[in-house]
């Protein structure tokens, strides 16, 4: 009952790189034997980064270099560090582990992740680059007064990032409990240190190398992986699931969906928070003006969704293959015949089963590693919200050079780590799962509401965007803090007052229906400039007309 139900709060923790392995019982996990060719293969990976982030401080020179490593990164290249920054820890421990316990029913996953970035792709990327300079607010701001909208636009980016980094840190210390033998708050200090160095002192630049190289390892090991299994069942996937229904205890019903998500209302806002949350993340967003140009930003989409999607096949076949090798091998079982671990564990032991222990050291070290990438996207994005959108435009009123900009930016980076190392300490044991759905469902609610309307409606003011989205924001938080992950499994109480997975559904109407309502209304002087620059920007969104300039300025 333990097991199902850590998985019945996957989505959430499926939902943010890492999280998955923040469930209850890891919280209680025993540490185990220090892993050294684990710790070997992470030392060596850390050095090389290092190197990265050496070579990368010497080309950061401007906040331009910085934030979007000068806009220099191919579309090839920013494709593999989004997918970088994508692929998770959890995407690859947590699907796994819920297609090894139940079957058919993890694809739902995989399936609602890919889903997004269609979204991305017809939408947002080009407009993005088009229109922006550093965050989703150049976007959101473009025609209307800044001072308000980057405000709202710096608090909803601060939220995603500050659940989000307290999820990565406690994933990070219990992964490392569980396999390197290292201490908790040890593991939690060493990710908090890296990150803070990768970030200070090589930007956009270094992080998004950290990215492409933990991209590579991720997809070179889940493919030995699926490859292997693969091989053992003349490469017939057919032949691997007869093997797996054989063995699996609830044996054909494995292949056909489930009783997951058990209410339409839940599947729906489930659905649509992978969806639109996707298309609201900071970090993933920020990522887009990283290239030179709009061609770049929708190959880049391209290059990442073929990534992705090749990934979430992989983790189908990881987890099948942990059914047949993991599952019915009892070297990998405690006393109670459970998997060491817990059911996350079942693509490293799979990693064991068809590798060996340096597959294994492998792997574990990927696995951090990946939590160390998405950890630094993560901090950048919310250094850049302080530093460009509050600092720069709101209180020096865009008059701040770009050198006290770049300043403030690596002190608000140095605060973030900190903040991020004692959060996630002070978490251990806690369950972060509502830390978690509340990022997507904010991301979903506030973010791309704003961003989606202020680009494509004419009619939207500063007022409608700015009060629809903290509207959007407010709902999100206090529907989550009231639904059963926190209500219930946090706070104690009997009852859930929201009895859904997720609240998006019902946040992001409340957003869309604030940006439309508050701008309808809107009679007031400013409101008539808002209007009137729905063309000029319209015209630089879809041809890039000035974006160069713009970008160089």
């Amino acid at each position: 009952m333990k097991t199902l139900h850590r998985l019945v709060l996957a989505p959430a923790l499926l939902l943010a790189g890492g999280a998955a392995l923040a469930a209850p019982d890891l919280g209680q996990a025993t540490k185990q034997a220090t892993n050294w060719t684990a710790i070997s293969m992470f030392a060596i990976f850390v050095v090389l980064t290092l190197f990265i982030t050496k070579w990368a401080a010497a080309k950061t020179r401007s906040a331009s270099d910085f934030y979007t490593a000068g806009g220099g990164i191919s579309g090839f290249q920013n494709g593999l560090a989004i997918a970088g920054d994508f692929m998770s820890a959890a995407s690859f421990l947590g699907i796994s582990a819920a297609v090894f316990l139940d079957g058919f029913d993890g694809l739902i996953y995989a399936i609602g992740f890919l889903v997004g970035w269609p979204v991305i792709t017809f939408l947002m990327a080009e407009r993005l680059r088009n229109l922006g300079r550093y965050t989703f607010a150049d976007v959101a701001a473009y025609r209307f007064h800044q001072k308000p909208i980057r405000v709202f636009a710096a608090s909803g980016t601060l939220v995603v990032v500050a659940f989000y980094l307290i999820a990565q840190m406690v994933g990070a210390g219990q992964l490392i409990k569980l396999l390197f033998g290292l201490e908790y708050w040890i593991a939690v200090v060493i990710v908090g240190v890296l990150m803070m160095v990768y970030v200070l002192f090589g930007g956009m630049t270094a992080t998004t190398w950290v990215q492409i190289i933990k991209a590579v390892l991720l997809l070179s090991g889940a493919s030995y992986m699926a490859f292997a299994v693969l091989a053992q069942y003349n490469f017939s996937p057919e032949q691997l699931f007869s093997a797996a229904t054989e063995v699996h205890a609830k044996g054909d019903s494995i292949m056909g969906p489930g009783t997951f998500l058990k209410d339409p209302i839940s599947a729906i806002s489930f659905g649509m928070a992978l969806m639109f949350g996707t298309a609201g993340l900071p970090h993933i967003l920020m990522r887009f003006f990283t290239v030179p140009s709009a061609k770049e930003a929708r190959k880049s989409v391209l290059w990442a969704t073929t990534w992705i999607g090749y990934f979430y096949i992989l983790t189908f076949i990881i987890g099948f293959g942990a059914i047949v090798l993991v599952g019915t091998n009892p070297a990998f079982k405690d006393a109670a015949g459970k998997l060491l671990g817990g059911n996350n564990m079942a693509a490293v032991h799979l990693a064991n089963a068809v590798g060996g222990d340096i597959f294994l050291g492998f792997i574990s070290a990927v696995a951090f590693a990946t939590i160390l990438a998405v950890v630094a996207g993560l901090t950048l994005s919310g250094a850049s919200a302080v530093s460009h959108d509050l600092y720069a435009t709101v209180f020096k009123k865009g008059k701040a050079n770009s050198a006290d900009e770049l300043k403030v930016s690596k002190i608000t980076t140095i605060a973030l780590g900190v903040i991020a190392v004692l959060l996630g300490i002070a978490f251990e044991k806690q369950n972060v799962a509502f830390m978690v759905s509340l990022a997507f469902a904010i991301a979903a609610s506030a973010n791309f509401p704003v961003l989606f309307m202020s680009v494509l409606w004419k009619d939207c003011t500063t007022r409608g965007a700015t009060v629809g989205g903290f509207l959007g924001l407010a709902t999100a938080v206090v529907l989550t803090l009231v639904s059963k992950s926190v209500w219930v499994d946090v706070l104690g109480n009997a009852t859930a007052i929201f009895p859904y997975t997720s609240p998006a559904i019902f946040s992001m109407a409340v957003g869309f229906f604030g940006i439309w309502f508050f701008s309808v209304t809107d009679k007031s002087p400013r409101a008539a400039i808002d209007k009137a620059g729905f063309e000029a920007q319209e015209v630089r969104s879809e041809t890039g007309i000035g974006a160069a300039a713009a970008s160089a300025h």
